[in-house]
């Protein structure tokens, strides 16, 4: 069992920058296979990027590479999404979620766990 919260969100100008946290808990935490999703309001809910157990693979949406960055210190429990230059379109609800495979996965469906959510938003 996993059970994930997530905090960093908050309000943020165009072209700024914010940081998420997605904090763990669990014992198996490194074997997991962790995501990040957001959902805007009117839409459906989208990958953003993952990051394998291993470190070794990372995947992120088209819409936010070169700006966001994930990561995760299997140490503390604890996944990270970096996000720069923020954009207007990035105003959602983030949530982080788990899945207990080694493979990265861009549908949310194939994760099993999943955090609250903490909304961005973004301004001009």
């Amino acid at each position: 069992q996993v059970q994930l919260v997530e905090s960093g969100g908050g309000l943020a100008q165009a072209g700024g920058s914010l940081r998420l946290s997605c904090a763990a808990s669990g014992r198996t935490f490194s074997r997991y296979t962790m995501g990040w999703f957001r959902q805007a309001p009117g839409k459906e809910r989208e990958f953003v990027a993952a990051i394998s157990w291993s470190i070794g693979s990372i995947y992120y949406a088209d819409s936010v590479k070169g700006r966001f960055t994930i990561s995760r210190d299997n140490a503390k429990n604890t996944m990270y999404l970096r996000m720069n230059s923020l954009q207007l379109e990035d105003t959602a609800v983030y949530y982080c979620a788990a899945r207990n495979s080694i493979l990265i996965s861009t549908t949310d469906s194939s994760y099993d766990y999943w955090g609250q959510g903490t909304q961005v938003t973004v301004s001009s």
